[in-house]
């Protein structure tokens, strides 16, 4: 605070207001509903293709979880794809969904762990080897899957007006996927 003899004529001290206060210098977060300006991410095209679809699975998680809490249920969208797998094809190993999921085998087994933290799946040992552990959901939730399956129905029709806007976005990753099956980023990297 100033004091009042290097203060201007007829200026009053205040007390600071309580509370988190915004810096100047701090620009605004983007509105979780628009998309942030053009920036150098943006910029790098097919360099940055992989932060690109980060970015669109993290705008689409975010809504996608506050979607689920509006209705009542406490479900994180990554969670989506242990749960929807598990209910067609439980019990499975966790190296079992490791590979139904293609996703790598820590981060599967961290979903795993929130999702038991949240008795929504357990796990068991398997009845022909004690090593592995079985994985199933819960009657907690089933409950909540088919509470679900409805704002599964309407999602879906959303994803639908955004990912098949003119050009098909699921189709170029199959493709994409199918590329690199065939060979790698790091083998194609290496042959040039």
């Amino acid at each position: 605070m100033k004091n009042k003899a290097t203060m201007p004529p007829g200026a009053t001290q205040r007390s600071p207001q309580p509370g988190p206060r915004k810096s100047i210098t701090q620009p605004n977060p983007p509105r979780s509903n628009k998309r942030p300006a053009a920036n150098t991410i943006d910029e790098l095209g097919d360099l940055a293709l992989s932060t690109r679809l980060m970015r669109l699975s993290e705008w689409t998680r975010r809504d996608v979880t506050k979607i689920y809490k509006e209705y009542g249920l406490a479900f994180e969208s990554k969670w989506f794809p242990v749960l929807y797998i598990l209910s067609r094809k439980a019990p499975l190993s966790v190296m079992e969904l490791t590979q139904e999921l293609g996703y790598a085998h820590p981060s599967v087994i961290a979903l795993v762990k929130e999702m038991e933290k949240q008795k929504l799946v357990r796990s068991q040992p398997s009845k022909t080897d004690g090593r592995k552990r079985m994985l199933e959901l819960t009657p907690k939730a089933i409950e909540w899957q088919k509470k679900m399956q409805p704002l599964w129905d309407k999602m879906r029709i959303v994803a639908a007006g955004i990912y098949n806007n003119g050009s098909s976005i699921l189709k170029a990753i199959i493709n994409v996927e199918a590329a690199l099956d065939e060979c790698s980023f790091y083998d194609r990297f290496k042959k040039l």
